[in-house]
C-alpha cells in the first residue's frame, strides 16, 4: 500500500517533535484503535466523553507505527517505544496537517452541506465520480470540528476528486471547517427546519448553511436548489461573499441544471435533464423524488468539475440508498422494508411518506409508517409533531406505528383508524410492531438517529429473514 504521509512531512505540518525512530511514513490515519489498520498512525485526541490517550497501548496492538500525542500526556504514557511525533494539542495538529492536506491536493474539491440529503448527495457523487476517475469522499456523516480535518488529513495527494460533507447545529460552525476545505464547488442540497431548536427562524438556518460560500475558492461555484424557498436569500448571500459563479439546480425555468421530464417508479426514476446547454436522460436507482432532486445537484457538480456526464448518468443507474437513509430490504413473506431511521425533520419525514406512497404492497399488504420524534426542533417540537397529521391524511398509509415522547403530538391528530399504536419509547414499540406486520407490507422506519430506531430496523431484519439469504445489514 502506498503512503498517505512521510513521517517527515507530518512533522513539518504540525510542527511536532519526533521521539524515536520515526518510519518513512504511515498507510493511513487513525483516531479509533477498534478500527485502526496495521501501518497507520494513531491521533489520540481527547473527546468529550474518552482521552485516546487512554487507548494508545490499544493503537499500539492494533498495528499503529506511529502515535501523535498531547505534550502534557507524554509522562502517563509510560514506556512506550512505538515512535511518536509530540504536540501541544492533537485536535490543533490534525487540523494543520488538514491544511497541509489541502494544500497539495491536486483534485476538484466539492463541498456539500444542507438541511436534508447531504449524506445522501455525498454518496452519490463518491459512487458516481468513481466511474470517472479516483474518489476520496468523508466517511459515515464525519462532518464536524474533528470529521472533516480527520477527512481531510486522509486525502491522498494525486486523488482526481474529493468530496467532504460539512454539517452544523447552530451558527459560525460551518465557517472554519469550509476555511479548511476550501472546494471548488459547493452545495447546497435543502434549507428546511432542521435544529430549528437553536434558530429563531428559517432564514437564520439559511445563513448557517451560507457560511459554506467564505471558503469556496477564486473562481469556484455556489450550487443552489432553485425550488428551495429560501434560494433567493442564498442567492444573495453568495453574491455578498465574493462567489464567482452561482450555478442553481430544480424543476424552475431558470434553473441551469433543469429537471424537464421525471417518472417515478418505486424502486428507481427515470429523468430527462438539461445541465448547461447539454441534456442528460439518466436511470437513478434509489428511488423518491427527494432522490431526484439529489440527482440533479450531482449532476451539476459533475459537470463543473469536469468529468463525463455520459458516464455519470450510466453511474446512477445503480445508485442505491444508504443503510439508514433509505436503504431497501426484502424481508421473509414479502415483507418490504424501507430503513430512513438515520435522521428526521419534516422535510425528510414527507419524502419518506412519499416513498412509502409509491411502493406498491403485494398480495392484500398495507403501507405502514413507524415514526420516531424528530429532534432538536426546540419549541416548535409539538407543532412540527402535529402538523404530519397533513401530511399523512391526503396518502394511501394504513397505519402509523409512533414512538417516543414527542410523537404523542402526532397521535392525538391521527384518527383511531390510522393509529396502529403508540409507545413510550422504541423498546415498548418494537414487540408491537413485530407482531402487527403482515405478509405483503411495506413498511417504512423514519425517526432521528438519537431515538434508536435502527434497533427496530435491526429486528425486523433478524425476525423476518428471507429463507435461505443472509440479512446481514450493511
Amino acid at each position: 500500500m502506498s503512503l498517505l504521509w512521510t513521517a517527515k512531512a507530518m512533522v513539518e505540518a504540525m510542527g511536532g517533535r519526533p521521539i524515536g525512530t520515526l518510519p518513512q511514513g504511515i498507510t493511513g490515519i487513525s483516531i479509533d484503535s477498534r478500527t485502526l489498520k496495521p501501518g497507520e498512525a494513531f491521533f489520540a485526541i481527547k473527546g468529550d466523553a474518552l482521552d485516546g490517550h487512554d487507548f494508545a497501548t490499544s493503537a499500539i496492538k492494533a498495528g499503529a507505527v506511529l502515535l501523535v500525542v498531547a505534550e502534557s500526556k507524554l509522562a502517563g504514557l509510560g514506556r512506550i517505544t512505538t515512535p511518536m511525533i509530540v504536540v501541544d494539542d492533537v485536535l490543533a495538529g490534525l487540523v494543520k496537517l488538514s491544511i497541509a492536506a489541502r494544500a497539495r491536493a491536486k483534485g476538484k474539491i466539492i463541498a456539500v452541506t444542507g438541511s436534508a440529503g447531504k449524506t445522501t448527495t455525498k454518496e452519490a457523487l463518491r459512487h458516481v465520480l468513481s466511474a470517472v476517475g479516483s474518489v476520496h469522499a468523508s466517511e459515515k456523516s464525519f462532518n464536524n470540528h474533528w470529521g472533516v480535518p480527520l477527512m481531510l488529513a486522509r486525502l491522498p495527494e494525486e486523488t482526481d476528486f474529493a468530496v467532504f460533507e460539512i454539517g452544523m447545529n447552530h451558527p459560525n460552525e460551518i465557517r472554519p471547517l469550509v476555511k479548511l476545505v476550501r472546494p471548488h464547488i459547493a452545495i447546497i442540497t435543502l434549507i428546511a427546519a432542521a435544529h430549528l431548536g437553536h434558530f429563531r427562524k428559517i432564514e437564520e438556518i439559511a445563513r448557517a448553511k451560507a457560511e459554506i460560500f467564505e471558503g469556496i475558492e477564486p473562481d469556484g461555484y455556489a450550487l443552489l436548489n432553485r425550488d428551495d424557498a429560501q434560494f433567493k436569500l442564498l442567492e444573495k448571500l453568495a453574491k455578498a461573499a465574493g462567489v464567482a459563479h452561482i450555478v442553481s439546480f430544480g424543476e424552475h425555468e431558470r434553473a441551469q441544471v433543469r429537471l424537464l421530464a421525471c417518472e417515478l417508479a418505486s424502486d428507481h426514476s427515470e429523468i430527462d435533464v438539461a445541465v448547461q446547454g447539454g441534456r442528460v436522460t439518466a436511470r437513478v436507482g434509489a428511488p423518491g423524488r427527494h432522490m431526484v432532486q439529489n440527482a440533479l445537484a450531482v449532476l451539476g457538480a459533475a459537470k463543473l468539475a469536469g468529468a463525463d456526464l455520459t458516464r455519470v448518468a450510466e453511474a446512477l443507474g445503480d445508485l442505491q440508498a444508504e443503510a439508514g437513509r433509505g436503504r431497501r430490504h426484502r424481508l421473509g413473506g414479502g415483507i418490504t422494508l424501507i430503513d430512513e431511521s438515520y435522521n428526521a425533520n419534516p422535510a425528510s419525514m414527507k419524502a419518506a411518506i412519499d416513498l412509502l406512497d409509491r411502493t406498491e404492497p403485494t398480495g392484500g399488504g398495507r403501507r405502514i409508517a413507524v415514526l420516531g420524534d424528530m429532534l432538536e426542533l426546540g419549541e416548535h417540537a409539538e407543532r412540527l409533531h402535529a402538523g404530519l397529521a397533513d401530511l399523512i391524511a391526503p396518502t394511501k398509509t394504513d397505519l402509523v406505528y409512533l414512538g417516543g415522547p414527542e410523537m404523542t403530538a402526532l397521535a392525538a391528530r391521527l384518527p383511531s383508524g390510522r393509529l396502529g399504536a403508540y409507545a413510550a419509547n422504541v423498546d415498548e414499540l418494537k414487540p408491537i410492531v413485530l407482531a402487527a406486520l403482515r405478509p405483503g407490507d411495506v413498511v417504512v422506519v423514519k425517526s432521528s438517529k438519537g431515538i434508536g430506531f435502527s434497533k427496530l430496523v435491526d429486528a425486523l431484519i433478524k425476525n423476518f429473514p428471507v429463507e435461505g439469504e443472509s440479512q446481514r445489514r450493511a
